[in-house]
């Protein structure tokens, strides 16, 4: 016999669903198992915590670029470079960051590069007597008047912290009589012509999952 309901008597449901118990309906408080089903990726909501990604991943990514140029000369002295320095706070202190940086230079006599972790010289060489420990660089630089060379290194830091961080290029010139001078993104002749260039030079950096 058909049921007809028509407003004249009222139907109760157990809890759960008819005929079924309780947690058998997938939306119910109760933990469920989806097994042999699929999900459109574009059905999921939400983040995925760090702590959650595997050894390797890249957490986050900060990047600070250098379009203009820069020119710095006087006494032999460690120089900021020019807008390369980006700070990036670590998820957790046993997470490494990448450091890699890419500049464009030219010089008229010994000029070096080297990455600053705050206030402390990273990714460099050993100490060795009077040498600078340096990140990158030339001994000498021979002015050039229409282009520039490429310095590029790159060093994986463990800072061991959870609070901002900053990291910068730092770069030295000595023309032998403190009078050295290096030019970022142009060659020191800079003509004004077709065969002169105008550069660019970044650092980036990238929090990697341990």
């Amino acid at each position: 016999m058909p049921l007809i309901l028509d407003g004249s008597t009222g139907v109760t449901f157990p809890a759960g669903g008819v005929g079924n118990p309780a947690s058998a309906v997938v939306g119910l408080t109760d933990t469920q198992t989806l097994t042999n089903k699929s999900v459109v990726a574009t059905q999921l909501t939400g983040t995925v915590a760090a702590a959650r990604l595997p050894a390797g991943a890249v957490l986050q990514v900060v990047q600070a670029t250098l379009l203009g140029t820069q020119a710095v000369s006087g006494a032999s002295a460690w120089a900021d470079v020019t807008s390369l320095s980006v700070s990036i706070t670590p998820t957790s202190i046993s997470n490494k960051i990448l450091v890699s940086f890419v500049v464009n230079c030219d010089g008229n006599d010994n000029t070096y590069f080297r990455i600053m972790r705050d206030a402390t010289a990273i990714g460099v060489g050993n100490a060795d007597g009077s040498r600078q420990q340096v990140s990158a660089g030339n001994a000498y630089i021979a002015s050039n008047a229409y282009g520039t060379l490429m310095m590029i290194n790159q060093f994986l830091d463990s800072p061991a912290t959870t609070s901002s961080t900053t990291y910068k290029i730092q770069a030295y010139s000595n023309g032998g009589a403190a009078t050295g001078t290096y030019y970022i993104n142009y060659a020191s002749g800079d003509g004004n012509n077709a065969y002169s260039s105008r550069c660019m030079s970044s650092i980036t950096v990238m929090e990697i999952a341990v």
